[in-house]
């Protein structure tokens, strides 16, 4: 990944998850330096990311997290899901994948698997849930 690269994602990160959702969080966690960071662009703009954390990084399985998409309603966030998963299973042979999901998109992750897996919890001041892909 190039600096040009990481800045992008960073970028595209907090434009999200702290201007869009006004939420103050420490985006900078310690996870991605073990993580693989997936993301598509369309005509050079960055449109989805994710990144997929081996077990006992993020969470105690592997796991994905950071999902984005800036144009929504055109399945970018479903193809960038299908990738995470795929790639969590090559490169850590993953049986199980669990997510954080803020639980407005609970839908949308059960169209691709998962399953709720725990009580709604606040994780910074916004209700999540978690979810479990079994493969």
């Amino acid at each position: 990944m190039t600096v040009d690269e990481l800045y992008e994602l960073l970028r595209v990160r907090s434009e999200v998850f702290v201007v869009e959702q006004n939420c103050v969080y420490q985006d900078l966690d310690g996870d991605d330096q073990n993580s693989i960071h997936l993301w598509l662009t369309v005509a050079d703009k960055v449109v989805a990311l994710a990144h997929v954390c081996p077990a006992g990084t993020h969470m105690q399985e592997i796991s994905i997290g950071r999902v984005i998409t800036t144009e929504r309603g055109k399945g970018y966030g479903k193809q960038m899901m299908l990738h995470a998963i795929e790639t969590a299973k090559k490169h850590f042979n993953a049986k199980q994948i669990d997510i954080e999901a803020q639980e407005y998109a609970k839908r949308f992750y059960e169209s691709v698997g998962f399953r709720q897996s725990s009580d709604t919890f606040m994780l910074d001041d916004i209700p999540h849930i978690k979810m479990t892909l079994t493969i």
